[in-house]
């Protein structure tokens, strides 16, 4: 990259790096709490009920949130909505000093925290959007796709450290201090420029909120393509995005080293991802990448369940990650080209919704099929089960790696199917392009 890109990135890199600590403390704090709720419980369901928490207000309040976003100063709204969010954290800390810390208070503040990010997550892609030239869009997707697979190796380790030598509360404290950094740096030292206002600020507010789904019913080639991220987020919390850790638990017997393992190349493969979509040159043609790398992304699915060998487990989710990272870069990338400054807040927030709603459902879906269908279908003796095991294995975890192989089955039959529908390509058109196109 020129010296004169780092100079046009400046503001971006500033509150890229203070994020990302901060969001090196959050993912400490979850994964701390993770293990303190399972401590006490003891169930699966106890951390399913965490995460739908964590889901839930981040799903439904977008459209709210997106229409404040795009009224709103960018920069107040994530001040207000990191600060807030650590409010809750410091709750934590001190109901849990106090001794008086209970699962459902969690419940509680999980979901409030979610309620938080439900603003934030906008406001923050538009400010990047302002921050970022347009040639540098894929760059910075790159940046933060790196500096989220760098958390995700990090947070466990260190908070693992920090949760054996200090407990739960310097868990916290250390979360506390990173938001510090991080709010100070925004505070202080970032200017976010704001996009030029049209009829925002004279519509009723009740229009506004509804004016990010309008826009993806006016742009088809959009809309469809956020349907079909929505059917694939439910095949993949079906599949190894979802019940990677009771597929893997089961086939080993309850290994947590070799899931460790797996776990860490999901992160490695987002990591080596993300440095790719930064460093390459963009691509011209996004859709059939999107399209193509989703689908590959369902193969790592296929040869999980077909195998039992850990290192194949390792390098099949190291693929699927590293394509799912690229994927990603060149979707967020399409999105900031194409959708004006002024409505991204809106249009980000319904596009999530839209997408993201059938995550917990799927995530429901797929425990209940486990556990009462594709495992005891493969621990009881049929013809159908005893032709299946020679491909699945048996005992604990065949079920859901038959699971695993029918989401992949399905997961790429979807994405290539894709590749010859042309209502896409005009979101690989570019602006001269367009307009001749509609001479």
């Amino acid at each position: 990259m020129k010296k004169l890109s780092f100079k046009q990135l400046h503001s971006f890199l500033l509150l890229w790096g203070s994020q990302t600590v901060s969001q090196l403390g959050t993912a400490m704090t979850d994964y701390a709490v993770i293990i303190w709720v399972y401590s006490r419980k003891g169930t699966a369901s106890s951390v399913t009920l965490l995460t739908i928490c964590s889901f839930l207000p981040t799903i439904f309040f977008r459209f709210l949130a997106g229409s404040i976003v795009d009224r709103w100063s960018k920069k107040r709204v994530m001040l207000a909505a990191d600060l807030l969010a650590a409010c809750g954290t410091l709750a934590v800390l001190i109901l849990h000093s106090g001794d008086i810390l209970q699962i459902w208070h969690l419940y509680v503040i999980n979901f409030l925290l979610s309620l938080m990010n439900a603003f934030q997550e906008p406001a923050s892609f538009v400010a990047v959007s302002m921050l970022v030239p347009k040639e540098h869009y894929a760059r910075a997707g790159g940046l933060q796709g790196f500096s989220g697979a760098a958390v995700s190796i990090l947070a466990p380790a260190l908070g693992a450290l920090l949760l054996a030598s200090g407990g739960l509360d310097a868990v916290l404290i250390i979360d506390l201090a990173t938001f510090a950094v991080a709010f100070s740096v925004l505070l202080f030292l970032i200017r976010i420029p704001e996009p030029e206002r049209t009829e925002t600020g004279e519509e009723p507010f009740s229009t506004t909120c509804l004016a990010g789904i309008w826009y993806l019913k006016e742009h088809t080639a959009i809309l469809r393509i956020t349907l079909f991220l929505a059917v694939i987020n439910f095949l993949a919390k079906l599949g190894g995005d979802g019940m990677l850790s009771p597929f893997i638990l089961g086939r080993t017997n309850n290994n947590q080293p070799i899931l460790g393992a797996v776990e860490s190349f999901v992160a490695i493969g987002l990591l080596a991802g993300s440095l790719l979509a930064a460093l390459v040159k963009p691509v011209k043609k996004r859709i059939p990448l999107i399209f193509i790398t989703t689908g590959l992304i369902f193969s790592g699915s296929i040869i999980q369940s077909l195998t039992s060998r850990p290192w194949l487990w390792c390098a099949a989710a190291f693929g699927s990650y590293l394509l799912a990272a690229v994927m990603n870069v060149n979707l967020d990338t399409m999105m900031r080209e194409k959708v004006p400054t002024e409505m991204q807040g809106r249009v980000f927030s319904a596009k999530s919704t839209l997408q993201n709603f059938t995550i917990p459902v799927s995530l429901l879906l797929g425990g209940i099929l486990a556990d009462t269908v594709f495992e005891p279908f493969m621990m009881t003796e049929s013809p159908a089960q005893r032709m299946l095991s020679g491909l699945f294995g048996t005992g604990k975890g065949s079920g859901i790696g038959l699971m695993f192989f029918i989401v992949g089955i399905a997961g790429m039959a979807v994405s290539f199917t894709r590749l010859r529908k042309p209502v896409y390509r005009e979101l690989d058109r570019t602006e001269t392009e367009t307009r001749q196109n509609n001479k």
